[in-house]
């Protein structure tokens, strides 16, 4: 699919971009400032990520993917991963719940083997809701890490090459066949809230020419009106991919 445009009050032609990526960062430091526990932050980050994607979908976006927990979080204290846990679960309930009625495609990135197993039960089922459907896809960040995917990655290609079943010679496409986002448009424009400005171990592969946003706004306070900034600052971008206009 072509990008989607909009023309603004002004008549200016706006490009939506295909595929979005956001990593949520600044739930803790919302909910600290405000006297709560970082638990309650996550919880408003999550009602959040549901608004964004409601409002991705509605102005021609194709794809969302978000960061939701790393392969590194769970160094964090436990008590603050066993709440996001429970959220994931209480989102991907939820998530079932809606898919069919709404016919939304919902993908989960990571290692979900050592998730817990009511977590893999939802997001196999997941799986097989979005089989059904076309158009708008959400894509959630699950013990993931960009560095993990490419080691997989390698060892599921390699295990094909020793069975017949791959390719002997290796390109960027065979390889990108093997990722967690196998299928899917790397994102032209990635986005991390909450004032930090690092990639943090996401998408390595896939980001190799997104145009990359900061902001210093915390993800529960990141609304439609912050995302058309940063699709607004995207489309200021002269995007040459090493060659010369």
């Amino acid at each position: 699919m072509a990008p989607v445009t909009e023309k603004t009050g002004a008549g200016e032609k706006i490009t939506i971009p295909r595929h979005v990526a956001i990593i949520m960062d600044g739930n803790g430091r919302w909910a600290k400032r405000r006297g709560l526990p970082r638990t309650a932050g996550h919880a408003v980050g999550s009602e959040n990520f549901r608004k964004i994607a409601t409002y991705c979908k509605n102005i021609g976006m194709d794809y969302l993917t978000v960061y939701a927990f790393s392969t590194e979080n769970w160094k964090r204290p436990a008590d603050e991963v066993s709440a996001i846990m429970k959220l994931l679960k209480k989102y991907l309930d939820e998530a079932v719940a809606t898919m069919e009625r709404d016919k939304i495609r919902m993908k989960v990135f990571g290692n979900v083997k050592t998730l817990p197993e009511e977590l893999r039960k939802l997001v196999a089922k997941t799986d097989e809701i979005s089989a059904r459907y076309e158009g708008f896809q959400a894509n959630i960040c699950l013990n993931y890490g960009g560095r993990d995917e490419i080691i997989t990655a390698a060892k599921r290609y390699a295990a094909d090459l020793l069975e017949g079943r791959a390719a002997r010679e290796l390109t960027e496409e065979v390889f990108s066949s093997y990722l967690y986002s196998a299928g899917i448009p790397d994102p032209e424009l990635i986005i991390r809230t909450g004032g930090e400005q690092r990639i943090s171990n996401f998408l390595l592969w896939q980001c190799a020419y997104s145009e990359l946003y900061y902001t210093d706004t915390f993800w529960p306070d990141f609304g439609p009106a912050e995302l058309d900034k940063a699709i607004a600052a995207y489309n200021a971008r002269d995007r040459r991919f090493g060659g010369v206009k």
